[in-house]
C-alpha cells in the first residue's frame, strides 16, 4: 500500500525544511544534529535493501508519480514520515541536478571505537569527498567492513560522499574524528600504507592475513606517525607517473589483497 502524501509545503521557512537544507550545505550542522541526507532513488533504495531506518522522506509533489517513487513508498516502514515539497520549493533546497526529486533524512551512526583485529580501511586525512566515497564503495566490494576516519578525512556520512559511495556506507562500520593515537591505540593488525620511499612492490607482499591499509591524504600522503609504525609499499609505476590519485590507489591495493586471497 503506498503512504499517502502529506499537505503541500511551498514556504521556505518551514522548520524541516530549514534543516534539511542544512543538512545538505553544512558539515556542522550534521555533526551537530547527526543527521544527514540520502539524495535520488538509488541511494534510498540502498538504505531500504538492508532496512535503514528514515528520520523523514522528502517528495517534489510532482514525483509522487513517478514508478520509482511509487515503489519507494510502497516498501516504507509503516508511519514513516513523508513531507510533500512544491516543486519550487524543493528544486530551491535540494544539491543534485534535475532527476526524481525524493531525498530522507537519515540519522549518522557514531559506533565507538573497539579493538580491530580484522581487515579494515584507515583514511588518513583523504579530503576530498568523492575520493573517500570510491574508497568506501571499493572497501564494501572486497568485503572490508571496518573503515576508519582521522579528524580532517572528509566526512563518510555527507550528502556528496554518499553519493560517492554509492550507499556503501550502509554495509560498512565507519568510524569517524579519530586521532592517529587512537588508531595505534586500537587497530591490532599490521600496517601497510603506500609509499614513494621504497622499492619494495606490491607484488612482493604477501597479503593474506588481515591488514590495515592506510591511504593518506591527496597531497601530503600518510601522516610520520602512522607511516612509523607501516610496512611501506609501492605501486609499480613503469611510465614514470610522479603519484597515483588516492581512489586509485587504494582500489589496486584492495583488489591485490583480494586477488592473493581468492583467485591464486
Amino acid at each position: 500500500m503506498v503512504a499517502n502524501p502529506t499537505e503541500l509545503i511551498t514556504s521556505d521557512k518551514n522548520t524541516t525544511v530549514k534543516l534539511v537544507k542544512a543538512l545538505l550545505t553544512q558539515s556542522r550542522q550534521r555533526k551537530k544534529q547527526g543527521q544527514t541526507v540520502a539524495e535520488g532513488v538509488h541511494l534510498i533504495d540502498a538504505a531500504l535493501r538492508i532496512d535503514y531506518p528514515f528520520v523523514q522522506l522528502l517528495v517534489a509533489a510532482s514525483a509522487h508519480d513517478h514508478p520509482e517513487v511509487q515503489q519507494i513508498l510502497t516498501r516504507l516502514p509503516t508511519h514513516t514520515p513523508i513531507l510533500t515539497l512544491s516543486d519550487p520549493l524543493y528544486e530551491s533546497i535540494r544539491s543534485l541536478g534535475k532527476g526524481i526529486d525524493i531525498m530522507a533524512v537519515i540519522n549518522t551512526p557514531m559506533p565507538s571505537l573497539a579493538m580491530i583485529q580484522d581487515d579494515c580501511l584507515i583514511l588518513n586525512d583523504v579530503q576530498d569527498n568523492g575520493n573517500v566515497g570510491t574508497l568506501l564503495r571499493t572497501a564494501a566490494a572486497v568485503g572490508i567492513k571496518n573503515i576508519l576516519c582521522t579528524n580532517a578525512t572528509a566526512q563518510a556520512w555527507s550528502p556528496k560522499t554518499l553519493r560517492a559511495g554509492m550507499g556503501a556506507q550502509f554495509t560498512l562500520t565507519i568510524y569517524e574524528g579519530l586521532s592517529t593515537q587512537d588508531i595505534l591505540d586500537n587497530v591490532q593488525t599490521p600496517l601497510f600504507a603506500t609509499s614513494s620511499h621504497t622499492d619494495t612492490v606490491i607484488y612482493q607482499h604477501d597479503l593474506k592475513k588481515p591488514i590495515a591499509w592506510v591511504m593518506g591524504h591527496e597531497g601530503q600522503g600518510v601522516c610520520d606517525e602512522l607511516m612509523q609504525c607501516a610496512t611501506p609499499i609501492a605501486l609499480p609505476q613503469p611510465n614514470g607517473q610522479e603519484s597515483l590519485n588516492v581512489a586509485i590507489a587504494g582500489s589496486l591495493c584492495l583488489y591485490e589483497t583480494l586477488r592473493q586471497r581468492h583467485y591464486q
